[in-house]
């Protein structure tokens, strides 16, 4: 039984893993640039889908296909950032933001179900990553310890990044003031486009690590958002990294384990865990009492 459950939490940790990367880029622009990107789910869809389409059509190596979904996302990213979503910044314009990027995102759904069809696009992994690998009494996901271990280099990467260089500073800096920002010869558009374009191909890089895990089709990037906005929210509304690595896993490990003990809740479980944390830590898991 204690094997069973471990087993089973271990999944849960994986899961939570793949949230963090897709959700990350978001705490990001919703907690530091204090924009409220709704197309950021469409990020990871595009990511998954380039490397299912890599690998089915092409031939490619799974390994060969992630530098191309994480380019082909942040790409997207920065063009939209460009465009679009620089014309509105401000604390002012959330409903305009919010109008904006859900009618991306329903645009892109429609796209998607044109390109691709609208039915889920089979998986075909490579041998070394499929499997169990058995370590004592616990059998383990070959696939799923190569989501933590590429998720600990990413976390650790994205925590250095932004928490501890400049860069995350002057961030922090052109939200609080952005003229100030300025007038220090910082150049605060071109920040923004550095921040949308990791924020966008951490998201497409999570897509593609997510087609062996959860459904490659049209609804993605509707079905996923929810969790992503999830975890962001129960992280802190400050773009915490920490936090919302500390959300996602939680969200993760619950959502594993009520599907698994109590199958007939389906998403029920996510949504009663974040109504207590909200209840409990309105500000967030991290946030300063």
């Amino acid at each position: 039984m204690i094997a069973n459950f471990l087993n089973i939490a271990f999944s849960g940790v994986a899961y939570g893993v793949l949230l963090f990367l897709m959700a990350a880029g978001l705490a990001v622009t919703q907690g530091l640039m204090n924009f409220l990107n709704l197309t950021h789910a469409v990020f990871a869809m595009l990511g998954g889908y380039l490397a299912v389409t890599l690998m089915n059509g092409l031939g490619w190596p799974f390994f060969a296909t992630l530098p191309v979904a994480t380019l082909g996302a942040a790409l997207l990213g920065m063009l939209l950032e460009r465009t679009l979503f620089r014309r509105m910044y401000g604390a002012d314009r959330h409903l305009d933001q919010i109008m904006l990027t859900i009618g991306l995102t329903f645009m892109a759904v429609a796209a998607t179900t044109y390109i691709w069809g609208p039915n889920p696009l089979p998986v075909r992994l490579p041998p070394y990553l499929t499997g169990l690998v058995h370590i004592g009494f616990l059998d383990l996901d070959r696939y799923r310890l190569f989501l933590i271990a590429v998720g600990i280099v990413l976390i650790t990467l994205l925590i250095l990044g932004f928490e501890r260089t400049s860069f995350g500073a002057k961030i922090r800096a052109a939200v609080d003031n952005r003229r100030v920002t300025a007038s220090c010869g910082i150049d605060v558009d071109r920040l923004f486009m550095f921040a949308f374009l990791i924020g966008s191909g951490l998201a497409g890089l999570g897509g593609a690590l997510s087609v062996n895990l959860l459904s490659v089709d049209p609804n993605f990037a509707v079905a996923f958002l929810a969790y992503m906005l999830i975890v962001v929210t129960l992280g802190g509304q400050n773009g915490s990294i920490k936090g919302a690595l500390g959300a996602a896993l939680l969200l993760g490990i619950a959502d594993v384990l009520g599907k698994y003990y109590v199958p007939q809740t389906g998403a029920f479980i996510i949504y009663t865990v974040t109504v207590i944390v909200l209840f409990c830590r309105p500000n967030g898991l991290f946030a300063r009492a």
